[in-house]
């Protein structure tokens, strides 16, 4: 009945070490062993017939047994001292995990820091930050204010200047003058609301409408409209005076332009009137002899007075054809 019971505990310890063919092999891979005792096909009986081959060998049978008796205490020894150490490993894992737990404690506190320290960085960051733009904001509304107290302070000499020269005319000075504090004025108008500001634009204004009036009375006095024509060239004075219409009201340009060609052609109407032999239309080669001598004398005379861009060689043509067409209407009709 024994022998049945220890023959069932056998089998099932057997089924309980059963291992894996992968299990095995990697077993005997780390711990390499001849001892058939070892292998995983096991037979006893084959063991058995191995130490005792022949009817005469079974004389040392005690002594066989007394050598597998000392090996299961040595293995017992070895299972004692494993489990032992198992056991051991298990204090010193327990210890080993909560040293882990400390110093992952250790850590967290540690991060915590680190990023209580970020935000603190940040947060100064922000700050630096925010003081800088405040200093970048002072720093433009200061040169603002410096370039507009430079601007000022040049409208305001500008100005005096202006009316001082306008006086003297002082038409060449007064020309590159006039357009540096029209451009200089063109900043102050966000600030016609303050008086002063408003007064020096006034006074610009004054002096604009002072300068195309004296243009004028100068113009008039050189070409008059009435009587003959100004003997020799133009004076320097009308010369710079035509670089000062330009940066005027284009009204005095076309007035003086105007009032130039009508003096210009002034002759030219008395000569050729109707009741004038040269006015018949078979003269026709003396007007335009006439009107040909005109624009060379111009050329010698007044070329250089009056700027390029205003074309009046052109406009006198134009204007001649003009009057021509005219007093020829007049004559057909009558």
């Amino acid at each position: 009945m024994m022998e049945e019971e220890d023959l069932e505990f056998v089998e099932e310890l057997e089924a309980v070490l059963q291992l894996t063919p992968d299990v095995q092999l990697a077993i005997e891979q780390v711990f390499p062993s001849q001892d058939p005792l070892d292998r995983a096909d096991f037979n006893a009986v084959e063991y058995i017939n191995t130490l005792f081959p022949t009817e005469q060998s079974l004389a040392n049978i005690d002594e066989v047994v007394n050598k597998i008796r000392l090996k299961i205490r040595r293995l017992d020894d070895n299972i004692r001292t494993v489990v032992r150490g198992q056991t051991n490993v298990g204090q010193d894992g327990r210890q080993a995990l909560e040293e882990a737990q400390k110093a992952i404690q250790q850590l967290f506190g540690k991060i915590k820091d680190i990023k209580d320290k970020a935000d603190k960085s940040e947060q100064m960051v922000k700050e630096i930050t925010r003081d800088i733009k405040q200093l970048d904001h002072a720093k433009r509304h200061l040169t603002t204010s410096i370039t507009t107290l430079n601007h000022l302070h040049m409208l305001a000499g500008g100005v005096d200047s202006l009316e001082a020269m306008t006086r003297r005319r002082q038409y060449g000075e007064v020309a590159n003058l006039l357009q540096g504090v029209m451009n200089v004025l063109e900043h102050f108008h966000k600030y016609m609301g303050i008086p002063q500001i408003r007064q020096l634009s006034e006074r610009v204004k004054a002096a604009q409408t002072e300068l195309g009036q004296q243009i004028l009375a100068d113009f008039e006095e050189a070409f008059p409209s009435q009587g003959t024509k100004r003997p020799g060239g133009p004076s320097n004075v009308l010369r710079d005076a035509c670089l000062v219409a330009n940066i005027l009201d284009p009204r005095i340009k076309q007035e003086i332009i105007k009032k130039f060609i009508k003096q210009h052609l002034s002759e030219y109407l008395v000569l050729f009137q109707e009741n004038q032999d040269v006015a018949w239309l078979d003269k026709i080669d003396r007007r335009y002899a006439w009107i040909k001598r005109q624009l060379v004398d111009y050329e010698e005379k007044y070329g250089r007075m009056f700027p390029r861009e205003w074309y009046m060689t052109e406009r006198i043509a134009v204007e001649f054809c003009h009057v021509t067409r005219t007093c020829q209407d007049y004559a057909y009709q009558s």
